[in-house]
């Protein structure tokens, strides 16, 4: 699959930045959205990225905006989904795709949390299908999890690993399809932590946050956890897990205190306080300090 021709199904912040890697790559992209204005803005979003990025904005002519589903994904090599975060619609859009597909295209999900299985079960040839969880803004992080489940060919696997490195990106197999893969889970561990500081009075919440920018954050882009525990050494490893992981937030479920936050209407950016109240101001200069970081990253 040196060139191939990619359907992507969802043209909104996640679809147009995939639609955009691959035609950066070669391929020809057709993109479709239920969602007119969505549709329609698409190309013109991605060469704004295109521009911003100093890639070459002639990419842009091998996107093409198609209204019809059927017509999207009817001759394609490759098709992903990049529709909103939720079950149903994904399992209702494969249905759909699966019928307008050639039976030899390869059909991924892109998804952050939900297991492939549950999305691509009902598919008549689940052999074919596959997860793919590309990470936001999808022209700038370079990940992509690749996620088979049970059914998934290995072919199908290989096919998708390859035609994600070809096109940039850095591609993982994921073996074993679980809730949030391999990064969302690692993320959100993460964060429970977060917030059970916060709950316990230990610290308040731009603590944590500094805590981590200012510390260990430093060194995650080039220091993974595993390296860093061979690094330091697997019996103090042990030691101070001996220690420390017994006091670790480990309920099953989310923070009461985060449920409080949401039922009080505090939920973040969108209503101007979650865990810190953030001003428009302050709201726009951490998203661009976000993406100046990683613009400055790209490549690297």
């Amino acid at each position: 699959m040196a060139l191939a021709r990619i359907a992507v199904v969802g043209a909104g912040l996640m679809g147009h930045g995939i639609a955009q890697v691959f035609a950066l790559a070669g391929h020809d992209v057709a993109l479709t959205d239920p969602h007119a204005p969505t549709l329609a803005t698409a190309k013109e979003r991605i060469l704004a990225n295109l521009r911003d990025l100093g890639d070459d904005p002639g990419a842009v002519e091998r996107v093409r905006q198609v209204a019809a589903l059927a017509e999207c994904v009817g001759d394609a090599d490759y098709v992903v989904e990049a529709a909103p975060e939720n079950l149903a619609i994904k399992q209702k859009l494969f249905a759909e795709i699966e019928a307008a597909a050639r039976p030899d295209a390869i059909l991924a999900s892109n998804t952050s949390v939900i297991p492939i299985t549950a999305i691509m079960s009902g598919l008549k040839r689940r052999e074919r299908a596959v997860g793919t969880h590309w990470w936001n803004p999808p022209f700038l992080v370079p990940l992509v999890e690749v996620i088979g489940t049970e059914w998934t060919s290995q072919a199908c696997i290989d096919t998708t690993m390859a035609l994600h490195k070809a096109a940039g990106k850095t591609p993982v197999h994921v073996k074993k399809d679980v809730p949030g893969f391999v990064g969302n889970r690692l993320q959100h561990a993460l964060w429970r932590e977060a917030v059970a500081l916060v709950e316990q009075g230990i610290c308040d919440a731009e603590t944590v946050d500094t805590v981590i920018k200012a510390s260990f954050g430093r060194r995650l882009a080039v220091l993974g956890p595993l390296e860093n525990a061979d690094l330091v050494g697997t019996d103090l490893s042990l030691a101070i897990h001996q220690t420390v992981l017994p006091s670790i937030d480990s309920r099953p479920g989310p923070s009461p205190y985060l449920e409080k936050l949401v039922a009080d209407g505090k939920l973040g950016f969108k209503s101007g306080e979650g865990f810190r109240k953030w001003s428009p101001e302050q709201q726009a200069a951490m998203r661009a300090a976000v993406v100046q970081h990683l613009k400055k990253s790209r490549g690297s």
